[in-house]
């Protein structure tokens, strides 16, 4: 049986609390036997990638680059995309589930794909951006859910079991 994986969106430019979140989630992914997929860059996926490797997950970056260069340290593979923001919908797909963690235009674009794919999507409240203002919503009527509000990392974890023994 193939490794579930676990898409975090989030800002680049995240403050302090949506970090501490991130890296705790990250660790709870890696310490499930769960991949994390991410962006790859700074910020949330980050803090999330470090969270994950230190739980001895595995990390996977999908850069909007050319080249690997803005990959964080903690992704054991980057793919260097070159697309720019068109890499939010590779991203959405990579994930077996996603979760949205505050964020700005380029979350909500990551949301909208995964929602579009019919991906379960996870959104944090508690944190501001695209994900609080979403949670709980149908982002249209092509789905039957809604993004499932979770506020701390434990709830994430716990809604993630769920969602992943189904996959």
């Amino acid at each position: 049986m193939r490794q579930k994986q676990v898409a975090i969106i989030g800002d680049a430019d995240a403050g302090p609390a949506a970090l501490v979140f991130a890296e705790e989630l990250g660790r709870r992914i890696g310490g499930a036997g769960w991949a994390l997929v991410s962006g790859g860059r700074q910020g949330v996926m980050e803090a999330a990638s470090r969270g994950c490797r230190e739980a001895g997950g595995l990390v996977l970056g999908i850069l909007p680059t050319a080249d690997d260069s803005a990959g964080n340290p903690y992704c054991h593979f980057l793919v260097p995309t070159g697309m720019g923001w068109t890499r939010n919908s590779l991203t959405a797909l990579a994930g077996d589930a996603v979760v949205a963690i505050g964020g700005r235009a380029g979350t909500l674009t990551e949301i909208a794909y995964a929602w579009s794919y019919g991906k379960p999507v996870l959104a944090v409240t508690g944190l501001g951006g695209w994900s609080e203002r979403l949670a709980g919503t149908a982002i249209d009527d092509r789905r039957r859910d809604v993004l499932t509000p979770v506020a701390t990392p434990a709830e994430a974890e716990a809604a993630l079991r769920r969602i992943l023994a189904g996959t």
